[in-house]
């Protein structure tokens, strides 16, 4: 499918993640249009594009149905940061849930390739590690993260329901750590806390004693793995994509200091509800369905290019 030039949708294509694909998509020789309400979402992710004969740019919330003539859909609206999915709980679910109706529905219609942007947060606080795609998780259903985590699951359950019912053509991938350029200064995520601060000269905020790890995915091999999985034939997923180099996040902290030579000083703050103590891809099936596809970004590099990006936000 993608030796040809097709009409693709992105939404939230002003995103962090949203706008790294439109790039890639237009490099790739795509026409694409981008879905975004704004609400976490900036036009000067995507200003570079603005003006472009094959760009298109449409302010809409995926709450509300939109009608489109597209060959692809990829479905990546919806606030990915606790602080900004927690803002609006509900409006968070709505737009999983009612986004991933909307989306469904059109592709429905057009007969689009539908690729559904899921994320590691289905697993919960993982009793399983690293998480292979069979574990079913440990999710709180009533904490205060599952609006984010729920929302997901049921957006999953409608993208397999309308291609076991319809035929509807799906892709899903689950999302673990990413990182890079274009991160919102102010989304409350540990990459983009930790070099703010440290750029500010700012105490390092730890949750806890810094041993619960993460795994970061630089947002380029992010976004390989994306296209890779929409333009294969031999599984619909969901496919884990992420690095599977887990890092505490005191080690985290360390390296940032050490990137930035601040000298700030690392504090602790309690944990908060429902943290998963950690968290990491088991990647064997996008190696095996996806070409063989590895995160190459090693976290030290791919740090030190999101470094570079901040120093000219902050």
């Amino acid at each position: 499918m993608s030796n040809l030039a097709m009409r693709i949708l992105v939404t939230g294509g002003a995103g962090f993640l949203g706008s790294h694909l439109c790039d890639r998509l237009l490099k790739d020789g795509h026409e694409v249009i981008a879905l975004d309400n704004f609400f976490t979402g900036r036009k000067t992710n995507i200003a570079h594009l603005l003006g472009r004969p094959d760009f298109e740019l449409v302010r809409h919330d995926v709450i509300d149905p939109y009608k489109f003539e597209v060959d692809q859909i990829y479905n990546l609206a919806c606030p990915a940061s606790p602080p900004h999915y927690q803002y609006n709980a509900i409006k968070t679910v709505k737009t999983s849930v009612m986004g991933a109706i909307n989306c469904l529905g059109l592709a429905k219609r057009t007969r689009a390739r539908v690729f559904q942007a899921s994320t590691s947060e289905v697993y919960g606080d993982p009793a399983i590690h690293p998480q292979p795609e069979s574990y079913w998780g440990n999710v709180n259903p009533i904490g205060i993260r599952s609006c984010y985590d729920e929302g997901k699951r049921v957006a999953e359950t409608l993208f397999m329901d309308y291609h076991r019912q319809n035929e509807v053509d799906i892709r899903i991938v689950r999302i673990f750590n990413t990182y890079g350029p274009r991160m919102h200064p102010n989304d409350g995520r540990v990459v983009s806390n930790f070099i703010v601060q440290a750029l500010k000269g700012e105490d390092l905020t730890i949750y806890g004693d810094g041993l619960q790890t993460r795994s970061f995915c630089y947002v380029d091999d992010l976004i390989e793995g994306f296209v890779r999985l929409m333009n294969q034939d031999a599984v619909t997923g969901p496919i884990n994509i992420g690095n599977p180099g887990e890092f505490t996040m005191l080690q985290l902290a360390e390296l940032t200091l050490k990137l930035t030579g601040s000298a700030s000083k690392i504090v602790h703050r309690p944990l908060p509800g429902d943290d998963p103590k950690q968290r990491r891809p088991d990647i064997t099936l996008a190696q095996k369905h996806l070409n063989n596809w590895s995160p190459t970004v090693a976290l030290e590099e791919g740090l030190g290019r999101t470094i570079a990006y901040f120093r000219t936000q902050v």
